[in-house]
C-alpha cells in the first residue's frame, strides 16, 4: 500500500504532480461516472518515463536527501512491521536511558535475535527527545549491554542504523563518549554470535559504527553511508556549503558505491522512488535478507564467526603500491 506522503524533495514534486493529477481523475470518474482512461492512461506512461529518468539518474546528494527524508520508515516503523515479537529493555545500569538507541529481544517467525537500533523521531517533539538519532555515551552502554546480553542466551544480534552522528555535545565528550564508541567496537569484534548490521537510513562516523561491526554489512538501496556527512565534509575542506553536492559525490557514501569497493555485502532493493513510498513492502525486502543471512550465519561455528569477523575487516580497504 503507497503511502500518502506529506513531504517531497525538488526532484519529487513534478512526479507527485502527476501522481495528484491521475487520483483527481480516478475520483472525478468515480463521482460523476465520466470516462478519463484514456487520459489517466497518457498520464500513467508520462509518470513512468518521468520516474525512469528521475530515479535512473540520480546524484549521490539527491540520494543523501532519501535517506534523510522525513517519511522514511524509521527502526520502530520497521520493528512493528518485521517482528513477530518485541520486548524493548531500556537503559545502561550506569547514567540513564538514551532514546536516540532503542533495543530489546525480537522474533523473526522461529528466529529468535537481540535487536539494537538508531531511531530518529517521527514529529519535531519526538525528534527533541531523541535527539534526531544523535546517541549519547549512556546509548552506546545500553547497547553495549544489550550485546554481552546476547552472547549470554546464544542469540544473534540485529542492528539497523540510522544517525547522522553520535551526538557531539560537551556533555556527551564529559560521559566519554569516545570510550563508550570504542568499548562497542572492541566488544563486537569479539562477540562469538553472528552479528547482522543493516542501513536502513543514515550512517554517520562512529554513531554508526558504535552497533556497525558486523559478520554481514547490508544497506538499503537509498540509504547512504560515510565517514562524515556531506555538510561537514564541505565545512572542513571547503569551508562552504555551497559545496555539499561535490562534498557527496566524493564520499563515494551511496549503496552502489560501498558495494563496488567491497564495504557492504548486499544493497536490498527500496520500491520505486524510495522505502518512504511503500514501508510495507521495504519492511518485507528486509525481513527476507534477515532471515536469508541468519540462516547462513547460524551454520558457522562461534570460534569461526570471530575468525571471519576478523579477517573481514582485516581486508577492507584496497592500495596500490607506486
Amino acid at each position: 500500500m503507497v503511502q500518502r506522503v506529506t513531504y517531497s524533495l525538488d526532484f519529487e514534486k513534478p512526479m507527485l504532480e502527476l501522481e495528484h493529477k491521475i487520483e483527481e481523475l480516478k475520483g472525478l470518474a468515480n463521482k460523476e461516472g465520466l470516462d478519463f482512461n484514456e487520459e489517466i492512461s497518457r498520464l500513467q506512461s508520462r509518470l513512468k518515463k518521468l520516474e525512469e529518468e528521475t530515479l535512473a539518474h540520480l546524484t549521490p546528494w539527491q540520494k543523501v536527501q532519501l535517506a534523510r527524508h522525513p517519511n522514511r520508515p524509521k527502526s520502530l516503523t520497521l520493528v512493528h512491521l518485521i517482528f513477530d515479537d518485541f520486548l524493548p529493555l531500556h537503559g545502561d545500569r550506569l547514567y540513564s536511558e538514551d532514546q536516540a538507541i532503542i533495543g530489546g529481544l525480537a522474533r523473526i517467525e522461529e528466529e529468535r535475535v537481540v535487536f539494537i537500533g538508531h531511531q530518529k523521531g517521527e514529529s519535531i517533539k519526538d525528534n527533541l527527545s531523541r535527539n534526531f538519532g544523535m546517541a549519547h555515551p549512556e546509548g552506546y552502554r545500553k547497547a553495549h549491554r544489550l550485546m554481552n546480553l546476547a552472547e549470554k542466551l546464544h542469540r544473534p544480534i540485529l542492528t539497523f542504523i540510522d544517525t547522522p552522528g553520535a551526538y557531539p555535545g560537551i556533555e556527551a565528550e564529559e560521559r566519554g563518549q569516545a570510550e563508550a564508541i570504542a568499548a562497542n567496537l572492541e566488544r563486537m569484534s569479539q562477540l562469538q554470535v553472528p552479528i547482522l548490521v543493516i542501513i536502513i537510513g543514515e550512517g554517520g562516523s562512529g554513531g554508526a559504527l558504535g552497533i556497525g561491526v558486523g559478520d554481514r554489512i547490508l544497506m538499503l538501496e537509498n540509504a547512504v553511508y560515510s565517514v562524515i556527512t556531506p555538510e561537514g565534509c564541505a565545512a572542513i575542506l571547503w569551508k562552504n556549503q555551497e559545496k555539499v553536492e561535490e562534498a557527496a559525490k566524493a564520499l563515494r557514501l551511496t549503496s552502489q558505491d560501498l558495494f563496488n569497493l567491497g564495504l557492504i555485502d548486499e544493497i536490498i532493493p527500496e520500491p520505486r522512488g524510495g522505502a518512504h513510498k511503500d514501508p510495507e513492502q521495504t519492511a518485507l525486502n528486509i525481513k527476507e535478507r534477515i532471515i536469508k543471512h541468519l540462516e547462513e550465519l547460524k551454520k558457522i561455528s562461534p570460534t569461526e564467526v570471530v575468525e571471519k569477523r576478523y579477517k573481514k575487516y582485516r581486508g577492507i580497504g584496497k592500495f596500490k603500491r607506486g
